[in-house]
């Protein structure tokens, strides 16, 4: 278990904009910073990140909180997973405390998926440098390639040995289990022996956005037509290849800072572009590309190069997989390399300063790029023409823009000869048959015969004690360590028993007047969450004067955590979409606090009074008897109640 001096350590160290600015392309606005939210599809920044709170805020999913709070949200992370990372990101030395037998029992099964995949990324590099079979084979074969010994360390290379099952026998020996090696897929279990999955191959591991091995590729160096030349971790619990895109990791600060990512084929592909000095290129590793890949692409940017290499055959094929980044709205340009060429080959080749120019210079945009290809291929024949040009079109349905899409169908009119009318047509066409065919996969599953019934709109109730409840929240966190000036009433009564109120003015601290005026009431929170909060912040103010952040996130958890960053960030909302360049101006709660404490606590007042009158004339109603004192008691609250009212009508 670990410390709580290191947990105390890493949160005073850890600053949020450096953590997430790792996985969130991230630009300065203000005092903060915002992005495109990582947990949404989304085209217009939502996220902010508050580097003097130390909070973050994402307004499209309603998710917020600390740097611990994002990592085990964005990267799924426990705890104390999210708590080793950063030690390991800031060189905290972690301090363990003794683990029970239970505690060591608690170390879920994706965890010791991880720490294997670690250990066999350790042995294989371990192998490739310090084996004279390592040395031989798989160091060679690096070096031909032309990679020198910094990139082979930088992508962290290996090589399996060729004994059927040396590595699985070593990862026994030292403690791991038999399930784990079969479920990462590193160890093929049969009956009576084990085999090594990658025995005899160069090793490339693959990692998360976060820097975690999740699986490995392997490369044949033989010439045995059986065996794959290729071979890729299985999915599992912590692979997904959909999902994972080769040199993410390495690459991700380079695609943030250049806005714009190129993406290649192949493994090698990504390490010769990346020595030769084009550091922000990626690898689908030779799947076709998904979604989740493009999407953990525009988390960093909305700019995507796809590199091909110079042979046109697979060409078309590939193109047609380039609709989906089309799809999610991002900027798509293709840059094809000389015959014969691919990114590797012309990297190894090209200088640094000629490859970026080079890829500056040929990078095209997709759509018209398609068409051009498309139309020489169909050069002279009518019928493969007019195919070309539905193609073309299908393509361009798939932009979410409209404007891009008018401004595309103009271009390609001119390119293809054809007139404009005839492609909004053939555009209107695709876009209602994507329309029933979507219909249809919503209503396949339901009751062809159903009856169906006109849709009545749902009355949601507003629970009024939770959102003033809140609110003393908000006013407690956002001001209460000010100093306002209070308009206190003091109520007596007449022989008459008529209610006197005087009015005088008392100067003292926000989280006073709330706290004493509760007091006064005999009120208590009755969200849970909300009262622990409560007390946690008068007691912060009675003891500090003011609330210090740092001291009070920590101990909060994660649902807590969500909740102050919501409050924190939530006056900060307009900055995002700079609303005073546009002449709107955001009335700022600060001159008014006075008067926003007086009312909340009058309205819970106004509140707990109808509660209780409700009360009493329930009690009346379901005796038979005639209790004159609780029909009296019914008449001096209603008497507060106006008094209450009337008292608000004035601060209002």
């Amino acid at each position: 278990m670990i410390s709580k001096t290191t947990i105390d350590q890493v949160y005073e160290t850890s600053r949020v904009e450096e953590v997430i600015g790792d996985f969130v392309g991230l630009k300065k606005s203000g005092s903060n910073f915002k992005g495109l939210s990582p947990f949404t599809q989304e085209r217009s920044p939502s996220f902010m990140v508050s580097p003097v709170k130390q909070i973050w805020k994402d307004f499209s999913s309603g998710k917020g909180g600390n740097v611990v709070a994002f990592l085990m949200e964005h990267e799924h992370f426990s705890y104390p997973e999210a708590i080793r990372y950063l030690a390991k990101k800031y060189n905290i030395e972690i301090e363990e405390t003794e683990q029970t037998d239970a505690e060591k029992e608690k170390l879920n099964e994706r965890e010791s998926m991880f720490l294997i995949a670690e250990h066999a990324k350790n042995y294989f590099k371990d192998t490739l440098w310090k084996l004279s079979e390592g040395k031989a084979i798989g160091l060679t074969y690096f070096k031909e390639r032309g990679f020198t010994d910094e990139t082979i360390k930088k992508f962290d290379l290996g090589y399996s040995p060729q004994e059927k099952d040396i590595f699985s026998k070593t990862a026994l020996k030292n403690g791991f289990l038999i399930e784990y090696l079969e479920k990462t897929g590193l160890t093929i279990v049969k009956e009576n022996f084990h085999i090594d999955r990658f025995r005899g191959r160069v090793i490339f591991p693959i990692k998360s956005l976060s820097g975690r091995v999740v699986g490995f590729g392997g490369r044949i160096l033989g010439e045995n037509k059986k065996t794959a030349k290729y071979l890729n971790s299985p999915e599992s619990e912590i692979y997904h290849k959909s999902k994972v895109l080769y040199g993410i990791y390495e690459a991700k600060q380079s695609i943030a800072k250049e806005d714009v990512c190129y993406l290649v084929e192949g493994y090698t592909d990504v390490i010769q572009m990346v020595q030769s000095g084009v550091t922000n290129v990626v690898s689908s590793s030779g799947t076709a590309l998904s979604e989740p890949q493009v999407r953990l692409i525009q988390r960093l940017t909305q700019n995507i190069v796809v590199l091909f290499d110079g042979d046109a055959a697979g060409l078309r094929a590939a193109l047609r997989g380039i609709d989906i980044i089309l799809t999610q709205g991002m900027n798509v340009k293709v840059c094809t390399f000389p015959e014969g060429e691919d990114p590797d080959s012309f990297a190894k080749k090209t200088s640094q300063e000629n490859i970026k120019s080079f890829l500056i210079e040929n990078a095209k945009d997709f759509i018209q790029f398609k068409a051009s290809l498309l139309l020489d291929e169909a050069a002279g024949d009518p019928v493969k023409k007019a195919a070309t040009i539905r193609d073309i079109v299908e393509s361009i349905s798939k932009i979410p823009d409209p404007i891009q899409q008018e401004v595309y169908i103009q271009s390609c009119a001119l390119q293809m000869e054809i007139s404009e009318d005839v492609l909004f047509s053939a555009l209107a066409q695709a876009k209602t048959k994507k329309s029933q065919t979507n219909q249809k996969k919503s209503t396949s599953k339901e009751d062809p015969f159903r009856i169906l019934k006109s849709e009545v709109p749902k009355v949601t109730s507003v629970n009024h004690t939770y959102e003033l409840e809140l609110q003393i929240i908000k006013i407690l966190m956002l001001y209460g360590d000010r100093e306002e000036v209070f308009k206190e009433s003091i109520l007596s009564f007449t022989e008459e028993e008529d209610i006197l109120e005087e009015v005088k003015e008392v100067k003292a601290k926000v989280f006073e007047k709330i706290f004493l005026d509760l007091q006064q009431d005999e009120v208590e929170l009755a969200n849970p969450d909300f009262k622990n909060l409560f007390y946690l912040l008068i007691q912060h103010f009675q003891v500090e004067g003011f609330l210090a952040l740092e001291k009070i996130v920590p101990t909060l958890s994660g649902e807590m955590s969500s909740l102050v960053s919501n409050i924190l960030m939530g006056e900060e909302q307009h900055h995002l979409h700079d609303w005073e360049k546009k002449n709107i101006f955001v009335k700022s709660r600060d001159s008014q606090v006075s008067q926003l404490v007086i009312e909340t606590i009058l309205t819970l007042r106004k509140l707990l009074i109808d509660k209780k009158i409700e009360e009493l004339q329930k009690k009346v109603k379901d005796t038979s008897e005639h209790h004159a004192d609780i029909l009296e008691d019914v008449m001096s609250y209603y008497q507060l109640k106006k008094l209450v009212s009337n008292k608000l009508n004035r601060v209002v």
